[in-house]
């Protein structure tokens, strides 16, 4: 397939593109900066909806010009690009660009006819996450039947996001599916930072003691783009198991007493249900910390 790749450059677009390009797919990376990754990519800022559509319909690499059969389309539409949290800049600024970049870009894929589109979204939509004080989720496994009131402009935008998706695809029923990442992991921050988070468990609190490791990511991905015919759809991206050392009853005697428990849990599973993701579009994570560090 040939995918248009927004936020290539950052820490989960460049695995996820990585990923992409071993399956065989072609992605041109759009970005502010460069990603250093061997793909075709394009300079756009993404909240000018101009250049948006432009960068959608132009050529982006010489060998396109060739064929002399015109500008090739885009068999899909992967969003990645945002400012990444809050406390970068002001609240305001993360708002107003990750919404409207966000609907810039589906926005662009619509009126061009590309029928399937990719969001990132977050965990951090459950709230928890940049809430103020100890916020605990309604229930546990959290999946994608919880409530999403977040307390932040970056949640705001996710949730506000999934919206903007959702109505795109009523009008237009194309595929739309918006991932709810869990907190991404590079291979290398498995020594660097696990040890630590098997020192002090309380650390992973606001992401709700999971993670997805960054090759995992990419494979979901894949996996959307593999899967059509789901309409609007919202997923957890999370590994099989929590990123702390203690026991999932461990980690409720600690950190969710009262805390309404829906299912039965193993030693070591994911409180970030992602069952939804593995049933509909054949999601398999690969990777574990507990592997990399044994």
């Amino acid at each position: 397939m040939r995918v248009f790749f927004t936020g290539g450059s950052g820490k989960a677009g460049r695995w996820a593109i990585k990923h992409l390009q071993a399956q065989g797919h072609h992605v041109v990376n759009i970005d502010q900066s460069p990603s250093g990754l061997d793909c075709s990519e394009l300079l756009v800022d993404l909240c000018d909806a101009g250049q948006v559509i432009g960068a959608m319909s132009q050529f982006v690499d010489f060998d396109e010009l060739e064929p002399g059969t015109g500008v090739p389309k885009y068999d899909a539409v992967v969003h990645f690009a945002a400012v990444p949290r809050v406390m970068i800049g002001t609240d305001g600024e993360c708002f107003r660009q990750n919404t409207l970049t966000t609907y810039n870009v589906i926005e662009a894929a619509m009126k061009l006819g590309v029928c399937k589109v990719i969001i990132a979204s977050s965990e951090t939509t459950y709230g928890v996450c940049f809430a103020e004080g100890d916020l605990k989720p309604d229930f546990v496994p959290v999946d994608e039947t919880h409530p999403t009131v977040p307390h932040d402009s970056y949640a705001m935008s996710k949730v506000c996001n999934e919206a903007t998706a959702k109505s795109f695809q009523a009008r237009t029923g194309a595929d739309i599916y918006a991932l709810r990442i869990n907190n991404v992991i590079e291979p290398h921050e498995y020594a660097a930072s696990f040890p630590s988070f098997i020192e002090d468990p309380a650390q992973r609190r606001r992401n709700i003691f999971g993670y997805i490791d960054a090759r995992d990511l990419g494979h979901m991905v894949d996996c959307c783009l593999k899967t059509d015919g789901l309409g609007y759809e919202v997923f957890n991206v999370a590994n099989d198991d929590t990123s702390v050392g203690i026991t999932t009853d461990q980690v409720i005697a600690q950190f969710y007493q009262g805390v309404e428990q829906r299912s039965k849990m193993e030693a070591n599973q994911t409180f970030y249900c992602n069952q939804k993701a593995k049933k509909m579009l054949g999601f398999k994570p690969e990777y574990s910390w507990r592997d990399i560090l044994d």
